[in-house]
């Protein structure tokens, strides 16, 4: 499936990542020395910029403030080619900030999301840009949306819907328009509080990808982690491991699996592929040091994808 002239519109946050990583185990109620890493980041950001990288014409309709760090995110979206003709300038606003400490192996411990600028993406500014929501072959959204303009996405985007719902605390928002929306990307404990079964393993990921399933979802893909992710759609259902990857950080790998569905997905790829693939994309970004790996790309997917063993 050719994605000449075609688009992709992500709907969602952006904001600064600083992230933390100690040299040694963390030692919780303590300074620990390590590494320090300002990039930037937020949900819909960061699946903006790895659709990039894939190759795929992006819009971003977000909203900035008007400090230093919103010159520098829209100046990288400018480098990238992310068209965001469209994002809101909040006079006075403050750009959000993503602050996380990992562990000494890269992966997050604990974070702190200040978001509240998102509150300015209303029903009211997507149904301005309802023309170029509905011509595009994708949309994508993430929790940091407030309800209300996620439902309005539910109810009146015409292209297919992708959703992230970032976490436990935003997940409820999309109770009501799972039946909108064609893949969905919860993690276990987001996907088992909106299917009301507490998810241990692959036997409970599945039966409860099966009630998402049944909420009218075309794919359901819940991230078990580490160890990969439990993938479903209303004829099959499976888990698909994790890849081996020298992991430097593991923010923004979610973000990463995302570009792969949407890339997969305007590839006309299968289930089975879809999983592959947008695995395979998280494993990349988790060998970057930052949130973003600048490395990722459908050939290095590809190559990578090709040394795999299969048992």
């Amino acid at each position: 499936m050719d994605n000449t002239g075609k688009y992709v519109v992500v709907v969602g946050g952006v904001n600064i990542d600083i992230a933390g990583t100690p040299f040694n185990q963390l030692i919780r109620h303590d300074s620990n020395p390590g590494k320090v890493h300002l990039s930037l980041g937020g949900v819909g950001r960061n699946i903006a910029h790895n659709i990039s990288l894939l190759g795929i014409k992006t819009v971003f309709l977000t909203a900035f403030g008007d400090d230093m760090y919103a010159e520098r995110i829209e100046k990288s979206c400018e480098e990238l080619g992310i068209d965001i003709s469209r994002a809101l300038r909040v006079p006075g606003g403050v750009t959000s900030t993503y602050l996380c400490i990992n562990d000494d192996e890269g992966d997050m411990d604990t974070a702190i999301s200040d978001m509240e600028i998102c509150e300015h993406i209303t029903p009211e500014y997507i149904e301005k840009n309802l023309d170029i929501i509905n011509s595009a072959v994708a949309v994508v959204m993430d929790g940091n949306l407030n309800e209300d303009t996620i439902e309005y996405l539910g109810e009146n985007a015409k292209a297919p819907l992708f959703a992230d719902p970032v976490s436990v605390t935003k997940a409820h928002k999309f109770r009501n328009i799972l039946g909108k929306i064609h893949s969905f990307k919860p993690n276990a404990i987001e996907a088992g509080t909106l299917s009301g079964i507490n998810i241990i393993d692959q036997e409970s990921a599945a039966a409860a990808a099966e009630k998402l399933i049944q909420r009218g979802l075309k794919r359901v893909f819940i991230s078990m982690g580490r160890i990969g992710v439990f993938a479903a759609d209303e004829e099959h259902s499976f888990f698909q491991n994790s890849f081996e990857a020298d992991m430097k950080n593991s923010t923004g790998a979610g973000d990463a699996f995302m570009s792969g569905m949407v890339w997969s997905y305007i590839k006309g790829l299968d289930i089975y592929d879809t999983a592959k693939h947008a695995t395979m994309a998280a494993a990349i970004n988790t060998e970057g040091e930052e949130t973003i790996n600048p490395l990722l790309s459908e050939k290095l997917i590809e190559e990578r994808l090709k040394t795999v063993r299969y048992s």
